[in-house]
């Protein structure tokens, strides 16, 4: 199993990072020690002093492909969830003045918070999916996937091109902007339309 991440799918995340709109999808990995899984709380660690919050919404591959066309895209998951894109914002900072890769800023252990998933036909349209991240009780990031500047279906498509998918695979699908740092003590919610599907605190 693979976490696939997309990054800057959102404009206006785009602009707060005082990054250029990408004319293609761009993606990276994190590897399955990122996974943080059933509500357990996120330990701040101890090599960051700059944790950023990133909701957003997952895709959980059902089947095994390879180049797949976006006509056909869709048929390759079934349902969608909700998690969290921890960035150590002060490391991958040092790492790109470097010209460094910033790995170690997003693939670190329990980097990869994931609520629960709902089957996708609960949605009367994918392209208008609402989902928000609450921090102790306040809104602090919503998005909605009527803003992607790529859809599921050609990030699906554009990621097979290079790496085969394989059934269990997530895809982390870009949070839109409101991003910021985390505390100890903080307590994350993330929901799904009306459905809380993520709670978690940070310790």
């Amino acid at each position: 199993m693979k976490i696939i991440c997309i990054g800057r799918n959102y404009a206006e995340h785009a602009k707060e990072m005082n990054a250029p709109l990408p004319k293609e999808p761009v993606f990276f990995l994190k590897p399955d020690t990122s996974l943080l899984k059933d509500n357990q709380p996120f330990y701040y660690p101890d090599f960051s002093k700059e944790i950023h919050h990133e909701i957003e919404l997952v895709l959980k591959v059902t089947k095994n492909g390879k180049n797949i066309a976006p006509e056909f895209a869709h048929k390759y998951y079934d349902e969608i969830g909700i998690g969290v894109d921890f960035t150590a914002r002060d490391i991958q900072a040092a790492c790109k003045e470097k010209g460094l890769p910033w790995e170690k800023a997003k693939a670190f252990d329990n980097a990869a918070p994931l609520g629960k998933f709902i089957d996708k036909t609960e949605f009367k349209n994918l392209n208008n999916i609402q989902f928000k991240l609450v921090i102790n009780g306040k809104t602090i990031q919503k998005g909605s996937t009527s803003d992607l500047l790529f859809s599921f279906d050609s990030i699906i498509s554009f990621v097979s091109t290079y790496i085969t998918l394989k059934t269990g695979d997530l895809i982390y699908t870009g949070t839109p902007e409101g991003v910021g740092p985390v505390k100890i003590g903080d307590r994350l919610e993330g929901y799904i339309e009306e459905y809380k599907l993520l709670d978690f605190e940070i310790k």
